[in-house]
Order: C-alpha cells, then sequence, then structure tokens
C-alpha cells in the first residue's frame, strides 16, 4: 500500500504524535515521504515508540496542548499544512470517570481549536479527525453501528466523542462547505492494540506491565466483547481517507468506519488466553470481577461496510495475527538494543502489514490497477 505517493513530500500535520497511535502515525507518513510536523504532551512513557524510536529526529515535534487556541493558530499559519491527521485526545474510557471535566474540555474544546486553527488560515486542506467507535450510542445488543446512527455515550469519554464528531460536522457545514478549500472528514476505529501502547487500564499493556514483573494478570470484564484490531489497520484506513480528501474532496467529507472483520470481535478473556500462550512462561491471567468498577459497554461492534465499497479498504489481520504480532513486538521493541532498532522493527512491522494488503483479493491498490 504505497496510497499512490500522495502523501510523498506533503506537509502533514499530526496532533498527538507523542502517544501510540500518533506515534506509529508520524512515523508510517515519514516514511511515505511526507514532511510530517507532530504536536503533543509530554510522552507519558518512556517505553512507547516516539521515545524508543527517538521520533523527533525524524520529523518536525513540539511539546503543545491543542486547547491552546492561540498556538494551535499559530501553528497551522506557519506550517501551512496540506493534510492534517488530528489524533490528540483523552483516550481513556475509566480516566474520564475520574476526570470528566478534564476529557470534554481535552476532547471537545480541544478539537474546536485544532479546527478553528485551520479555518483562520484558509489554505486548502485534507483533514481526518480521529474520534472512537464508543462515539455511537451502545444499545447493547448484537448490532454493528453505521456511519449515520446516532451519536450518544455513557460515560464521560465515550459522549465526548460524540461530542466531537458533532463539532466536526458543525465546522464542516458552517465552514467547510463543498467548493471550499477545506475537506473535514472523521474516522472511528474499534479497539486498537500493538507493540508500544503503555496506557494505564487498558488489557494489553496491563497484561504486558504484569508479564514483566512475574504477576498474573487482573482481568475485570472477560466477558465484554471488543472489535480488536492491530495499530496499523485504522491507520491504514485514515492514510486512505486522507489521500480520498485530497483526491475527492468533499464527495468523501463525511464519517467513516474502520473497524476490524466481524470475527475479530472476542471476548477479552479470550484475548488474554491468547496473549499469554503468545508471551510464554509464565504468563497467566484471572478474572477479578469488582462491583464497584464504573460501567463499561459489554458489547461493542462495528459496521466497515462504507470504507469497504467506497474506499476500497479492508482489515488485512485477523485476530490471531494481530495479538500474536503484539505481543510478539512488545517482545521485540523491549529487546531493542538503540533507536535504529526501534525503528527497524516498525519499518518492518508497516511492510509486513503492506505485503499482506498486496496477496489480498481485496487490496485498494490492486483493484484500481485493473480499472485503471
Amino acid at each position: 500500500m504505497n496510497f499512490g505517493g500522495g502523501y510523498n513530500g506533503k506537509r502533514v500535520w499530526v496532533t498527538g504524535d507523542t502517544g501510540f497511535k500518533g506515534s506509529w502515525m508520524a512515523f508510517w507518513l515519514r516514511r511515505l515521504g511526507a514532511d510530517v510536523f507532530g504536536i503533543g504532551l509530554e510522552p507519558e512513557s518512556a517505553d512507547g515508540p516516539f521515545v524508543r524510536a527517538e521520533l523527533p529526529k525524524l520529523i518536525h515535534h513540539e511539546t503543545a496542548d491543542i486547547r491552546d487556541q492561540a498556538r494551535m493558530a499559530a501553528m497551522v499559519r506557519e506550517f501551512r499544512p496540506e493534510v492534517v491527521f488530528h489524533l490528540a485526545a483523552q483516550a481513556l474510557v475509566r480516566r474520564s470517570y475520574a476526570e470528566p471535566v478534564e476529557t470534554f474540555d481535552t476532547n471537545v474544546r480541544g478539537t474546536a481549536a485544532v479546527l478553528d486553527a485551520v479555518r483562520l488560515a484558509g489554505n486548502p486542506c485534507a483533514v481526518v479527525v480521529v474520534t472512537s467507535d464508543k462515539c455511537y450510542e451502545n444499545r447493547e445488543e448484537d448490532y454493528a453501528p453505521r456511519e449515520d446512527d446516532p451519536m450518544g455515550g455513557h460515560d464521560p469519554y465515550s459522549a465526548s466523542k460524540g461530542c466531537e464528531e458533532l463539532v466536526a460536522a458543525s465546522y464542516r457545514n458552517a465552514f467547510f462547505a463543498p467548493g471550499g478549500k477545506v475537506h473535514l472528514a472523521t474516522a472511528r476505529a474499534g479497539n486498537v492494540i500493538g507493540p508500544g501502547d503503555w496506557a494505564a487500564d487498558r488489557i494489553v499493556p496491563d497484561a504486558l506491565r504484569a508479564f514483566r514483573a512475574g504477576q498474573i494478570l487482573s482481568v475485570r470484564n472477560p466477558r465484554a466483547v471488543r472489535p480488536w484490531q492491530h495499530v496499523l489497520e485504522p491507520l491504514g484506513g485514515y492514510l486512505r481517507l486522507g489521500e480520498a480528501l485530497m483526491e475527492q474532496g468533499a464527495a468523501v467529507a463525511d464519517g467513516w468506519n474502520f473497524g476490524p472483520d466481524p470475527s475479530s470481535a472476542r471476548d477479552v478473556g479470550t484475548l488474554a488466553d491468547l496473549l499469554c500462550q503468545t508471551w510464554g512462561a509464565g504468563a497467566a491471567w484471572q478474572a477479578e470481577p469488582n462491583p464497584q468498577n464504573p460501567h463499561e459497554a459489554h458489547l461493542l461492534q462495528l459496521s466497515i461496510d462504507k470504507a469497504a465499497a467506497h474506499l476500497g479498504w479492508r482489515p488485512r489481520w485477523d485476530f490471531e495475527t494481530t495479538v500474536r504480532r503484539t505481543a510478539q513486538g512488545y517482545r521485540t521493541m523491549l529487546d531493542a538494543k538503540d533507536p535504529a532498532e526501534v525503528r527497524n522493527f516498525m519499518e518492518a512491522e508497516i511492510a509486513a502489514y503492506e505485503t499482506a494488503g498486496r496477496t489480498s483479493k481485496h487490496d485498494p491498490e490492486e483493484a484500481r490497477r485493473r480499472r485503471g
């Protein structure tokens, strides 16, 4: 997947580049030949890709808070991005219970500040705002939400993501209308896992911390079903969407789901079993439900029919491949002796993902070659 060379030489702004998804995105864009300018808060872990791969040596980076409206405006005015990927967020459900105002402030007002910076600059630009599958009203039933389903959110995080979608839609309708210079889309992904995520209260980082310490992983809700996907899956979708915005403009300026194949929706216990099996000796888990834990959705799914039909995007790695590559990737990154080894690993993972696409009957590049 080379995205037709569409990012080569492009000025691309990535918010949240110090985070798990943001650092992988910035690295991939640099690999595609983009001139990348990233902003983010200080990284929360020294073991994440941003630090371990020494990402600031590959891209332009500034430490900044997206809620700083004046600074966002100055950055866009000076860098003049042609593409924006907005990933910066307070991304944890359980933290949102402890810090609800901070969560809404970052995810809603921060998104408005980023979009207003683009509005004030007035330059041609493709913008992808990344939200979450949790932006939808969750019916807790066997139903995969589609892009036109209503927004909702039981917890502050989920509600903030629904609000973020509304903010983006408002800017699109009020300021970025068809025929204008800016084309804005939103992207919603499932439960993303992959090497280098060390966030608190996420099952895979919690598992790796336990395994490294020789402890048993405690799982609070082993029967909860999630649409697990490798980090490169949604990032590939975001990149494809950004390319489509540059090519087609308003025709794709809308909301898009980038989830795994339905067969990858498994319960947390199944994920924990495979993590333990892949990690090896000493890895184990046990269920420790706590009735005092805050509410979390039991069932999450996501319809990806629209992205498959209109963007030619489909997931490439199944559940087992995703989990095994994730666990093995953590070990590789942790064992790496220097940043070059980490960068080589990240290069190899992206290359393997791209190769999986070229050998897939659903490969969009191959489909375009057959049509052309």
